[in-house]
């Protein structure tokens, strides 16, 4: 996260609005834009992309793809699309832009000024550098898969960055959940082995073999008291099979 230090002082801070295109007749009601710039980002096979694609009032004048790691999420492609947008804006002689992504989830990141994740501060820092430079931008949620040509274009062109792009990343940071993603495993790896070459537990093995498949289900069950006796044989039970003979000591 960018510190918030960093970050703008509210009173700097430009109230960002969202709208919402759901169909062809609501984007031609919103695309009279000297250009239009649509973003998106896509994972194939674990695999992560991101792309541009810029139009003037007819055509597309240019593309931008972008790679990620593996390990990044395709939230992070949109909002990576999405800053490098707001960095085309900055660069570009017009004076109007309009700016198109289907993930209303990286739209409303860079509009939360509270939000501190680095693409989004940069993003947010380099749309007010463009209004102080008197460009105007307006931020569009589109359905996906609507049939408009931007985004289908944008969509095709983030496909080929996560299959075919072999160069340096353009954005390495990790995600806070592949980090719990990577405790989490190597710490149930490491319980697993203790698990299975203890010499306790041997009527929770009956039930759970593996720990980490027990991890799995135990974690989706409400404890209660008699589950966990069960589960682990600390209960009565020794003392009520020896009532019955069934048993030599309770």
């Amino acid at each position: 996260m960018t510190p918030a230090a960093e970050t703008p002082h509210p009173a700097e801070q430009s109230k960002l609005e969202i709208v919402s295109l759901a169909n062809q007749e609501q984007y031609d009601a919103n695309n009279n834009y000297e250009v239009r710039i649509f973003t998106d980002g896509s994972k194939l096979g674990g695999k992560v992309g991101a792309a541009l694609s810029i139009w003037n009032s007819t055509s597309e004048t240019k593309t931008q793809k972008l790679a990620l790691p593996s390990y990044s999420t395709v939230y992070q492609a949109e909002l990576l699309a999405l800053c490098k947008a707001t960095g085309e804006i900055i660069r570009h002689k017009a004076k109007s832009f309009g700016v198109y992504s289907d993930s209303m989830a990286a739209l409303q990141t860079v509009k939360n000024s509270q939000c501190l994740h680095p693409l989004a501060v940069e993003a947010r820092e380099n749309l007010r550098t463009s209004y102080l430079q008197g460009k105007a931008v307006h931020l569009h949620w589109i359905k996906a898969h609507a049939g408009l040509e931007g985004n289908e274009r944008a969509d095709q062109l983030a496909k080929e960055a996560a299959e075919n792009s072999k160069r340096k990343p353009d954005y390495e940071l990790c995600p806070v959940s592949f980090v719990k993603r990577s405790i989490r495993r190597d710490t149930l790896d490491e319980w697993n082995k203790r698990y299975a070459t203890g010499d306790t537990a041997s009527g929770t093995k009956l039930f759970f073999p593996n720990a980490i498949t027990a991890y799995r289900t135990v974690r989706k069950m409400e404890a209660t008291n008699i589950k966990t006796q069960l589960m682990t044989g600390h209960g009565g039970f020794a003392e009520y099979l020896n009532r019955f003979k069934c048993k030599e000591s309770p």
